[in-house]
């Protein structure tokens, strides 16, 4: 049996592993002044481009700043940006999809049209083109994943809610007299949240993805600020020379998206046990 073959079959094991990665990637971003052996701005012009060695674990870029200390650095601007970017769409889109779920209706229909004209254009797109209209920048990258992003929770907790309003316990709450938001918040919601969740830790890997696609096209985080897909746009034009200033980001990058790709999977295959 092959190593993802038994990682399918174990969604406790998968979830573990994922929770190890991230808790990992976690306290190195915590303890990253006292890890790196370097200020991750401080520029060596005696020392650029130099190759990996014991005194530069990654190498050093094109200024002479250690990759190394700069990789770990940029762990809290990239967790940061992947769970922050979230969380604004996961609260605004599953309220909407509650309401347009329970109640149907012209509010069903005003929230379908807003789907229709939002998944139109591809995510990428939209992020790009509103962050490039309001100038780059972390703040504006959260205002561009807000207006974007919650068309994917919207839809996922309108289609649960929709079949939710009929069931049994539901209409029970009505005839009891329960307030619309209590029957929302305490009956229907909690019925929705695993499947919210999953799909909220798959796409902390876009939000994250996203993040660094901006910082490579000079859209997202500004330097000096260390920022994985910044660093590997930095390092693009000495790629043949001094492939280290790209492949270590990249590679962080990779084993952040992994870490949550296996916390996703791992939810998915228990709630459904």
């Amino acid at each position: 049996m092959t190593a993802a073959a038994f990682l399918a079959r174990n969604g406790a094991l998968e979830l573990t592993l994922g929770l190890f990665v991230l808790s990992l990637l976690l306290v190195l971003a915590v303890a990253a002044p006292h890890v790196s052996p370097f200020d991750p701005n401080a520029i060596d012009f005696e020392a650029l481009l130099a190759a990996p060695s014991g005194q530069h674990p990654f190498g050093t870029d094109h200024l002479g700043r250690d990759v190394f200390s700069r990789t770990i650095h940029a762990i809290r601007i990239d967790l940061w940006m992947g769970v922050a970017g979230v969380a604004a769409p996961l609260v605004f889109g599953t309220l909407a999809g509650l309401a347009a779920g329970y109640f149907g209706g012209w509010t069903d229909a005003i929230l379908a049209r807003l789907i229709d004209v939002t998944v139109a254009f591809p995510f990428f797109v939209l992020v790009i083109a509103i962050v490039g209209i309001m100038g780059p920048g972390l703040t504006n990258y959260f205002i561009a994943l807000a207006l974007v992003g919650w068309v994917s929770y919207a839809r996922l907790v309108r289609a649960q809610a929709a079949i939710l309003r009929d069931k049994d316990y539901v209409q029970a709450a009505r005839v009891l007299g329960y307030s619309t938001p209590v029957i929302l918040l305490r009956h229907v919601m909690p019925a929705t949240l695993s499947v919210v969740l999953v799909y909220a830790t798959t796409d902390i890997v876009m939000i994250v993805l996203a993040g660094a696609s901006l910082g490579f096209l000079g859209l997202g985080v500004q330097p000096p600020t260390p920022e994985w897909g910044a660093m590997i746009a930095e390092g693009q034009p000495y790629v043949v020379d001094a492939w280290w200033i790209c492949l270590f980001p990249g590679l962080a990058a990779i084993l952040m998206g992994f870490g949550f790709v296996l916390v996703s999977d791992g939810l998915g295959r228990m709630l459904k046990s």
